[in-house]
């Protein structure tokens, strides 16, 4: 589920993209695939899910090894990246700066390491859906590494653009996603067994695999309304 959009990245043959707070590799995955040549680096501060994110690199079947593609992947802290200043021509940092204390330090890394002329893709959840799940649960942020601010979308261009970049672009995604997280912070955050629980989360799988023309229309609709994320594009003057 991927929810920085590449052509809004002006992700281009030949970039060296980071994937800063990559996970399990959702955005990796799909940097790898979206260009014959690209250098896609993923960097997390948890070493199980650096190892499950290069395991799905390993295990996938049409993984080439002769290709002009390579990949990478570093245990790494955001306040702290272990790369020389302009390496990349992209970052993208999906859905982590929420679970950063110092998330000023984070952008502060992210400008460093971004090359003049870059581009760099962020997302955090949206305000306001945000804040019916904090309502509705204090299990849902109140957890180790769980959310600890909820952003208003001024602030967190304003503190990207004190670091110099110019704003390019916004949009919300994931409005499907949104009454799921509401759902399961009404019935227990934990609770994976609830019905509607189980019943939502088979739609959005549905969803997924199979991306029919009704919910991408359900999307396009829902995603301005209440979409879980909000995604913002910014470019480091050359």
């Amino acid at each position: 589920m991927r929810t920085v959009d590449f052509a809004r990245l002006n992700l281009q043959e030949g970039d060296r993209v980071l994937d800063l707070g990559c996970g399990e590799g959702r955005h990796m995955h799909a940097v790898y695939f979206a260009k014959e040549k690209i250098q896609a680096v993923g960097v997390d501060l948890l070493f199980q899910d650096v190892q499950k994110a290069r395991q799905g690199f390993l295990d996938f079947p049409d993984l080439d090894p002769s290709s002009t593609r390579s990949f990478g992947f570093s245990v790494g802290d955001a306040l702290k990246l272990p790369f020389a200043d302009n390496t990349f021509d992209k970052v993208i940092c999906s859905e982590v700066l929420e679970h950063i204390p110092d998330y000023l330090g984070a952008v502060k890394e992210i400008t460093r390491v971004l090359k003049p002329g870059g581009f760099f893709g962020v997302s955090v959840p949206r305000y306001w859906p945000e804040r019916i799940c904090w309502a509705l649960s204090e299990d849902y942020h109140n957890t180790p590494g769980g959310h600890v601010r909820i952003f208003r979308e001024s602030q967190l261009r304003g503190a990207v653009e004190a670091q110099g970049l110019n704003f390019l672009k916004r949009h919300w995604a994931h409005g499907l996603h949104s009454p799921y997280w509401w759902i399961r912070c009404a019935v227990g955050v934990r609770d994976d067994d609830n019905w509607a629980v189980k019943l939502y989360h088979s739609f959005l799988a549905w969803d997924i695999v199979k991306r029919p023309l009704l919910t991408r229309l359900l999307e396009k609709i829902a995603d301005p309304l209440m979409g879980k994320s909000v995604v913002m594009y910014f470019h480091k003057s050359a």
